[in-house]
């Protein structure tokens, strides 16, 4: 490596190292040299210098893939080019790791982002807060699992393991690692979609090696398709010719720290994190370490999550009432306003955690304007430049520099997603920096993604897509900004938010709650996908709304014969509510939008309809356009263009609803 970084060090900010060379089956070569250059397994330019090195990454190329090369920047962090790649399970490097530290300690800073292929911007820490006269978060306000890791991440493509669904915290799943980037990892549910793909750090406590459920007495859930007596580790490895991650990768895997007085079954109060304004009756169901989960009785497992005995988000049995607070008891529970915890300890045959378990975590020292690098919860895959705009016992408000502040959002002092000034360069991982003015106005007339800022990368799909080209697929789009998902549930398959598929589906059935004294339908607490907690007595259902409730076959059957053709969704709301519901990548979006749409775009809402993606090709092959999508008949697609009854149904719909939404919009006006 000495050679490599010499070479490296000579590099200038002036200099484009990929515009210089010739580049062939992955190896580069420098114009009247000899000298040839690969990028290795940890996205470092170096020289080949072992005979037949050159043979071995021609021949890997194939099977290599740049991750978004528009976005996911190299970075010379003191003359040192790195840049984020994508390989197959046939790792052709996990047979030689280079274990040469490439980012020395004292220059993790500065350095020059190069996108590959593309121009060159020269961006560093130093400079930017000098220039804004502003200050990084100490490293000291970081917790170990946030701050500048020890080691370098080990894991490799291909690997197999077991975590936490990040969705469903109570299931251990088979997981393959997808992408690898400076300390993180994409993982990947076996023998699903790659849109469920999720990100984690390499040190993150919900991973774990191969055979740790056996071996802890967890269930582990197999691959899809798979039955429980199907699976088998040793097995699988070899039937998929995969490796499993070494056990030295996992962090805290040889120790067992019980949390002093909590056990499973225990019960509790603890806050709805993703609906903080709802305290309520809680039970430990597992534990792992100094860690356990909180389940809320009769609610799915969605909700549950992951926290250790300093967690402001649990209290001890009884806390509601000695703070004057209101306590929500499970769904269905039959005595909402006579609710005592004597009573339901006794009738649950269960007893309260300990008020001494519980322990108080020291308020946080972050202060308003401290920067920082932090995750894109829109868009994982990135890391930006960030602020703190403002600041509350146990969490602290992000806004992500030169974007607007529409973008930003609250997040704990603890989430692995935030981490201090220089992290990405002294791990390896691309940083995305602060957007200037200048590109809000060049990104939004470049006739690619039309939102302020975006490049294009990433998807509201998740790793299905690396990119997108409108507002449909675009995370940061008025149509996505506030949407948690747009996928339906992995397991449930479920659309976010549309209830259940027991006999009574309507959302609003599921916002009765028990703490204002009104009793649910049982059947209702047995429910999947995650429809909010809602506190609001004016939405709770009236009689001939609960008549007209549909069933999942009801729905569609009225999305076939009840086209939703009405002038605004106020005049037919259910209607309209139901519509939304089947098609939710089509709310919001008017038929002017829609008709400056070019062909991929037109291709790219097309895939993004529930079982319309065998269609592509039509509409690609007859070069349909957004204006030419809008004055398609019921007899175009189905005769003409022969597309099948359903997809049909659904593309003929969205076309209608883009109309209904433009005319709702001229009416507003």
């Amino acid at each position: 490596m000495d050679e490599s970084t010499n070479i490296t060090n000579a590099v200038t900010p002036d200099f484009d190292v990929y515009g210089a060379m010739d580049w062939s089956d992955g190896v580069g070569t420098l114009p009247g040299s000899e000298l040839k250059f690969k990028v290795n397994e940890f996205g470092v330019l170096e020289v080949l210098t072992e005979e037949g090195d050159d043979e071995r990454v021609k021949k890997s190329h194939a099977t290599t893939t740049w991750a978004v090369p528009t976005a996911q920047e190299g970075k010379m962090a003191c003359g040192v080019i790195t840049e984020t790649i994508v390989f197959n399970n046939d790792n052709p490097f996990s047979d030689k790791m280079d274990t040469t530290e490439v980012l020395p300690e004292d220059h993790d800073e500065d350095y020059v982002t190069v996108p590959y292929g593309g121009k060159k911007k020269s961006w560093c820490w130093a400079s930017y807060l000098e220039q804004d006269k502003a200050i990084a978060a100490p490293t000291k306000l970081f917790k170990e699992h946030q701050a500048f890791p020890q080691s370098k991440n080990g894991f490799r493509v291909g690997m197999r393991l077991e975590g936490v669904d990040p969705e469903h915290p109570s299931m251990y799943c088979v997981l393959t690692v997808a992408e690898v980037s400076g300390h993180r990892i994409r993982l990947h549910f076996d023998k699903n979609l790659d849109c469920y793909d999720f990100w984690v750090n390499s040190n993150s406590a919900d991973i774990h090696p191969v055979g740790w459920c056996e071996k802890t007495g967890h269930k582990l859930h197999p691959p899809k398709g798979m039955k429980d007596e199907e699976f088998g580790w040793s097995s699988y490895i070899k039937q998929s010719k995969a490796q499993a991650a070494p056990k030295a990768l996992f962090e805290n895997q040889n120790t067992t720290v019980t949390p002093l007085g909590f056990r499973i079954g225990m019960k509790l109060e603890a806050i709805d994190k993703k609906n903080p304004s709802f305290i309520c009756v809680a039970t430990v169901t597992d534990m792992v370490d100094s860690r356990f989960l909180v389940h809320f009785d009769n609610w799915d497992e969605s909700y549950d999550f992951w926290c250790d005995a300093t967690s402001p988000y649990i209290h001890p049995v009884g806390w509601c009432q000695d703070n004057d607070r209101i306590l929500t008891t499970p769904p269905g529970y039959p005595s909402v306003k006579d609710f005592s915890w004597g009573k339901y300890l006794e009738e649950t045959n269960s007893s309260p955690a300990p008020a001494r378990a519980f322990k108080g975590k020291p308020p946080h020292t972050f202060l308003p304007l401290m920067k920082l690098e932090t995750v894109d919860k829109r868009n994982p895959m990135l890391v930006r430049v960030a602020t703190v705009v403002d600041t509350e016992d146990h969490r602290i408000k992000i806004h992500f520099d030169g974007w607007t502040d529409e973008y930003d959002y609250w997040v704990d002092t603890d989430s692995p997603d935030i981490h201090p000034a220089g992290w990405c360069a002294k791990t390896g991982h691309p940083l995305q920096p602060p957007i200037s003015p200048q590109e809000l106005f060049e990104s939004s007339g470049q006739g690619g993604c039309p939102t302020p800022g975006c490049k294009g990368v990433g998807h509201i799909k998740g790793a299905r897509y690396s990119g997108h080209h409108s507002a449909v697929g675009c995370p940061y789009s008025d149509i996505n900004i506030n949407k948690d998902s747009v996928l339906p549930d992995r397991l449930s398959g479920e659309m976010p938010g549309s209830g259940g598929l027991g006999p009574i589906s309507n959302q609003k059935t599921l916002r009765i709650l028990p703490c204002l004294g009104v009793s649910i339908d049982p059947l209702l607490s047995s429910r999947v996908g995650r429809p909010c907690k809602q506190k609001k007595v004016e939405e709770l259902v009236e009689d001939e709304e609960l008549k007209s409730e549909l069933t999942l076959q009801e729905a569609l059957h009225q999305s076939v014969f009840m086209p939703c053709t009405s002038p605004s969704p106020s005049s037919t709301p259910f209607c309209w509510d139901q519509h939304s519901k089947l098609l939710p990548t089509v709310a919001g979006i008017t038929s002017s939008k829609v008709a400056v749409w070019t062909v991929e775009e037109v291709i790219e809402f097309i895939q993004g309809l529930p079982g319309c993606n065998e269609h592509v090709h039509t509409f690609r092959d007859e070069q349909i356009d957004g204006e030419a999508f809008l004055l398609l008949t019921q007899v175009d697609l189905v005769r003409i263009m022969s597309i099948k009854l359903g997809p049909a149904i659904k593309i003929y719909n969205s076309i209608l609803m883009f109309k209904t939404a433009e005319e709702s919009a001229c009416n507003e006006l």
